[in-house]
Order: structure tokens, then sequence, then C-alpha cells
């Protein structure tokens, strides 16, 4: 939203805004996804493509989870950053972009940069103009304002007015902790506006919805029998259980069952091949 608000008061407004969640990309396709590729250039590519950098060129490009982005591709964007143009794969040419590039992340890069993950000249180059967005628990006046926002977009989707909810709901919202910051507000709000039955959403129907929010810890007995205990086929067994409930929860959409178990979808993607899980539903 930050992102979106830089693009449409600023002097490229009538250009392409771009966004990208960089956690999303599978490491193989990224210099696919950021610069494009030519017709044949690799196994699936069937046509000409155009990147990203290219698609926005003119406007805004928004790399979300830019922390996420792999090592051996951090030179590379640095590169585009630097000299303004791209490379499709397997291409020859260099193309011209003008773009502003808006970055996230939820991770700490100073930390990631002094660690050696992240590259220090690529951080110096995007770290231009940094802002700040507290957590949302810090600015407790946006709550009832998103809760309005988010009210309206769902009560649209589920086919019914709602008004609004009652003072000790919307009292209950603002006290909560939100971990999860404005994605998890908005989760909240669309099972509310599902579950909820009349034109106002209820106290009872708002600490439904955020129970189930909160992350639970899982009580597993810790006695160790005479035999001993196979340790780590009990936790893969664990494991596997909570990615089997996750995937069913979501009903196979890898991103909201990497979202239950707040976890990134290139880990999630890790454990379903390591336990043989994998489904189709990104």
């Amino acid at each position: 939203m930050v992102a979106r608000a830089i693009h449409n008061y600023g002097h490229r407004k009538d250009r392409p805004f771009v966004a990208i969640n960089c956690s999303a990309i599978p490491e193989g396709l990224f210099e696919s996804e950021m610069f494009g590729h030519l017709k044949g250039s690799f196994t699936g590519a069937i046509s000409n493509k155009e990147g990203i950098f290219e698609t926005a060129n003119g406007g805004t490009v928004f790399l979300d989870e830019i922390g996420d982005i792999p090592p051996n591709f951090q030179v590379k964007l640095l590169r585009v950053l630097e000299d303004k143009s791209v490379k499709r794969v397997g291409g020859t040419q260099e193309s011209k972009v003008d773009v502003r590039i808006v970055a996230a992340t939820n991770r700490d890069l100073k930390k990631a940069v002094a660690e050696g993950s992240f590259r220090e000249d690529l951080f110096y180059r995007l770290d231009v103009i940094p802002v700040e967005v507290p957590p949302l628990r810090e600015r407790k006046d946006d709550i009832p304002l998103l809760t309005e926002y988010f009210l309206s977009k769902y009560s649209r989707l589920v086919g019914r007015e709602i008004k609004g909810l009652t003072p000790e709901a919307m009292q209950k919202m603002i006290n909560f902790p939100w971990k999860g910051n404005v994605r998890e507000l908005e989760n909240v709000i669309e099972r509310a506006a599902t579950l909820g039955i009349g034109p106002t959403i209820e106290e009872h129907t708002i600490d439904e919805c955020l129970q189930r929010g909160i992350p639970y810890k899982v009580s597993v007995s810790t006695d160790i029998p005479a035999g001993g205990v196979d340790l780590e086929g009990f936790l893969m067994d664990i494991e596997k259980n909570f990615l089997i409930k996750a995937l069913n929860m979501s009903r196979g959409v890898k991103k909201d069952a990497a979202e239950l178990l707040h976890l990134d979808l290139r880990s999630l993607r890790y454990r379903l091949v390591k336990y043989n899980l994998s489904r189709d539903e990104e």
C-alpha cells in the first residue's frame, strides 16, 4: 500500500506499477521473471517474454521481500540498477529501462550484510530513502480505518450489506496485538464477514475469528520411554502432519498454506518435496 501510494502520487503515476514477491519465485526462474527470455532459451520457453523491468518501463517496480532473493542473483540485480539496462535470458542485446525501484523486507538487511547473505553494495544501492512502516500494533488509529476498508471490500464479495462492527467488537480489534500486521487484520475481517450474521458484526464473532488466528503451542509429551525415542522420526511425523493439515485447510493453495505455518513459500516447497506432498496449486 505504501509502494502504491508512492507511485500514485509521483510523476510516474500514469505509467505501469509492477509488484513482485521475491520469496514466491523459484530460484531457477528469477532471471526470466525479472529480465524476460527469448523463445527457445530454455526448456519451456515457447515464446519471447518480457520481464518485469521492461513491463514497468517508465513506471515503478515494487520488489517485495527483497531480502529473499538468491545470492547469485543479487549481483545481476545490482548491475541492472547501476546500468539501467536488461538483457533477456538467451539474448545478447541490452535494452535500456527507466524504472523507480521500491523494495520492502521484513528482515534486518544490515544484519544480513554483516552475515554475508546479502551484498553490501546492493544494500546501499537500494537504501537511498528508507521508509520504516511501524507494526500495526504501534499505529492503532489505523485499525478502525483498515477495518472499515476491508469490511467494505468483503461485504461486496460475500453479497450482503455489513454496516460495521459493534463498539465492543471494534475495541477487541484495537486491543489485539496483530503480529501478522495488515495481512492478519484483513484475514480476520474476511472471516468475520463470512461467518457473521446480520448487518453488524458482533463481539463474539470477532472473538472467534481472532482466536483462530493466534498461533498455538502443541501439547506433546516429552517423556522418554525406557527404550529411548527416535527423535528425528518423531519430529518428522509432526512436521508432515502439519503440512498435510495446512494444505487441506488452504485447499492445496501453497501460498495460503505457507502463511498458516508462518513459512516463506520457498521453505514450504522444500518441505513438500521432502515428504512427497507436492500439490499443483500455487
